[in-house]
């Protein structure tokens, strides 16, 4: 009898896992899309650097009473954006219910925005700690980007850091750094978590008819919170950032990842607002991918992208190899991060008919 019952809570356990939090069979775009952009050696030592700061945010956690430690690790994290330089202005934002901070370029145009948001697992990153980010973007640009800090688990349910980035994108399109105004160009752009976020968040624009941005920036987006992507479990040893935080989960059979996402997010792993790769992926504005071959979400990437294709929509994709996940921080020592925004920046171009170099047609500092 207590065999019955065992077996039977088993079949039910596995059936919720694959016919309720499952979502669609995505292995049909496991397809390879294009060779990598890059596939150069990194310089000699440059990943050890880059992998011993990371390491350090965990280990100057470890004798961090358990209950503390989460705090711990978000502080290290941000310290991360203390040294970086900037020619611009660095403002807290200026909203009743949304945080974060404006960076503000020199001579900046105050019509073309960026909305970016950081990564960090959901549960930790911020405005301050992505600055080597956010400060190159707005350079790009030459306008402000508004760095937001939407609220984290586990203190707050998912939905309210996604309902965080809409308000914040709606309030962007009629709002500058010095006041309202109407913006003339509209990017938005995320890494990893907030690259999951990016992706959520274009799909809500198209869906609710909102002014579209003329593209949007995903790095090594997260784009499948279900965990399915083959290179979840393939990548762990060639992935050192990810591989170290997560390579014990990634280890446990496949459809547990379902119960623990779960219970994570507080939604169904497959729901299209945090999975935005079992949305609709047509009607969308130009999107360029980035990631790394060797890190644990290149399948996320690479099934989001050939699954945007597939439905029409201008989404292209662009692999380095052998970089760490979200190499995009490390500019001084990586030269390939130099390299991934210097095609950003040709993108954002492309996506707006105008050179990279031309003038900005007003000055935010000058008003």
């Amino acid at each position: 009898m207590i065999i019955w019952v065992l077996l039977g809570f088993v079949i039910t356990v596995f059936g919720i896992s694959r016919f309720y939090l499952g979502g669609e069979d995505l292995r049909r775009y496991d397809e390879p899309i294009a060779p990598p952009f890059q596939d150069s050696p990194p310089p000699q030592g440059a990943l050890h650097k880059v992998t011993e700061v990371m390491a350090g945010l965990s280990s100057a956690t470890e004798d961090v009473p358990l209950r503390q430690r989460l705090p711990a690790l978000r502080d290290c994290f941000d310290a991360m954006g203390d040294n970086v330089s900037f020619d611009g202005d660095i403002m807290p934002l200026a909203h009743p219910e949304l945080a974060g901070e404006w960076l503000v370029p020199a001579n900046a145009d105050p019509g073309t925005r960026l909305l970016y948001l950081h990564g960090g697992a959901w549960m930790m990153g911020s405005a301050r700690s992505h600055r080597s980010i956010t400060t190159r973007l707005a350079t790009i640009i030459g306008g402000p980007v508004l760095a937001l800090d939407y609220r984290l688990l586990p203190e707050h349910h998912r939905h309210i850091g996604i309902q965080d980035c809409r308000n914040a994108y709606r309030w962007l399109i009629d709002h500058s750094p010095v006041g309202p105004a109407s913006a003339s160009r509209l990017y938005i752009a995320g890494d990893s978590a907030g690259g999951n976020l990016t992706l959520s968040v274009i799909n809500w624009i198209r869906d609710h008819g909102l002014q579209q941005p003329h593209a949007a920036v995903a790095l090594s987006p997260a784009t499948d919170c279900s965990l399915t992507s083959p290179s979840l479990r393939a990548n762990r040893a060639t992935d050192p950032i990810l591989g170290h935080q997560f390579g014990q989960l990634a280890a446990l059979p496949g459809w547990t990842f379902r119960w623990i996402a779960w219970l994570m997010h507080r939604r169904r792993p497959s729901d299209p607002m945090i999975s935005p790769i079992y949305d609709d992926l047509s009607g969308l504005p130009p999107v360029l991918v980035q990631a790394s071959n060797s890190e644990m979400l290149i399948d996320d990437a690479r099934r989001y992208v050939n699954k945007a294709r597939s439905c029409n929509s201008p989404v292209q994709l662009q692999t380095w190899t052998d970089m760490v996940h979200v190499w995009h921080m490390f500019p001084q020592a990586l030269p390939q991060s130099e390299q991934a925004f210097a095609e950003i920046g040709k993108f954002l171009a492309g996506a707006n008919g105008r050179a990279p170099d031309s003038p900005p047609a007003q000055s935010l500092r000058a008003k």
